[in-house]
């Protein structure tokens, strides 16, 4: 009865995101769906007992399939992605808080793997072996927690094995924000990195974003940090959780 109740929260929870993530009311999906808005609310809620053909109509008018809203369900550990200054380990720490579980930036396992830091790690190694500790020390946190906040680092989603593991294990969330945004933050930290013998650094990290936009959408849920600053994106990640 435990792993039947469980198995209805996560779908209820599955269903409740995507319908956010598309901006429908209960509702406009209910129409859409063919159901009535009480059964939604049930469903959302873990309390609904519903058939594979009411499942998959609901999937449908969500823009998805059923198999995608159990899978989608069933994934307890939320990756936080985006480029520097982003706010991955701002918000991460204080959603794990929230949330009351464990916090894990994947750059600081990497180099805790490899004893160096990151920017010692390129010089001697390269990207290749960056890349293979990456995956490796993602693995490793898949396999060490059930359930987990992990922030990434930016560049993760270029790697086509890295982030297709990321995406098939993790509820995906680009924290997205403007390039001025990013440029701000990141200079506010005091991380000069971005500026070092570079005059168009600030051009560079614009460009480099609207390169990346295409595979950050492909996260499960985008929010917009902008508008809802980081007490708000905590929020909202808390509440979909």
């Amino acid at each position: 009865m435990r792993d039947r109740s469980k198995l209805l929260r996560d779908l209820g929870r599955a269903v409740r995101n995507a319908r956010a993530d598309r901006g429908l009311t209960l509702r406009e999906l209910s129409e859409q769906a063919d159901v009535s808005i009480r059964f939604l609310a049930d469903l959302e809620a873990g309390r609904g007992n519903v058939s594979v053909g009411r499942l998959h109509d609901i999937a449908v008018a969500l823009g998805t399939s059923a198999a995608e809203l159990l899978t989608r369900g069933s994934r307890r550990i939320i990756a936080l992605l985006g480029l520097r200054g982003a706010g991955k380990s701002t918000i991460g720490r204080r959603l794990a808080r929230k949330l009351g579980v464990p916090f894990v930036e994947l750059d600081r396992e990497v180099e805790e793997a490899a004893g160096l830091s990151l920017g010692a790690l390129f010089e001697l190694h390269g990207e290749a072996f960056y890349r293979r500790l990456e995956r490796e020390a993602l693995q490793r946190v898949l396999d060490r927690h059930e359930i987990a906040v992990v922030a990434t680092g930016g560049s993760i989603v270029t790697d086509d094995e890295t982030f297709a593991l990321l995406r098939a294990r993790t509820q995906t969330v680009w924290l997205a924000a403007s390039p001025d945004s990013h440029w701000s933050r990141v200079v506010a930290q005091g991380d000069r990195r971005p500026m070092a013998n570079r005059d168009n650094a600030k051009a560079e990290l614009a460009q480099l974003l609207e390169q990346r936009r295409p595979r950050y959408e492909k996260a499960d849920r985008i929010v917009d940090t902008d508008a809802l600053g980081v007490d708000g994106v905590v929020q909202v990640l808390a509440e979909a959780s």
